[in-house]
């Protein structure tokens, strides 16, 4: 799986998110282009802030025993999947303003390098090491950007 600590892997994903458009279709799904940007960002925005709650101790333990793997492990994930309730968006989006702070984040993640995420707390899973952290956000990234053509 390619790295997103890798600065190389991080110019690739920017250029592929640099040809996107607001008039972008997907070829599968439900979300348009600003949506997915918005979408994509809660991934770093539960890094980076506070703005999602951490579930409790119970849902946590079925996340971690039934969830983690299909996120952290190597099998790309299916079409159409349903997603998580904070990562569902309604209504539009600021197009430009998600692209860049989507960008920013590919960015920061790369700078912080994979010291920074070895045995980092996820908001759902708990501790994850470097490389599932990685793989959680590159085949994330990799599938949304795939759904829309770039």
């Amino acid at each position: 799986m390619n790295s997103v600590f890798d600065p190389a892997v991080v110019a690739e994903l920017t250029a592929r998110i640099s040809n996107l458009a607001p008039t972008t279709s997907p070829q599968w799904g439900k979300m348009s282009v600003d949506q997915m940007l918005a979408h994509c960002n809660v991934t770093y925005e539960m890094v980076y802030s506070d703005k999602h709650p951490k579930p409790g101790r119970f849902k946590r333990f079925l996340l971690s025993t039934f969830v983690k793997g299909a996120v952290v492990g190597p099998k790309p994930y299916g079409r159409s999947v349903p997603t998580a309730p904070q990562f569902r968006m309604v209504g539009a989006k600021d197009f430009e303003l998600e692209k860049r702070r989507l960008v920013d984040y590919l960015h920061r993640v790369q700078r912080e390098g994979e010291g920074a995420f070895e045995g980092k707390e996820s908001n759902s899973f708990g501790a994850l090491s470097s490389a599932e952290w990685n793989v959680m956000f590159y085949k994330h990234l990799d599938h949304h950007l795939t759904q829309f053509g770039v």
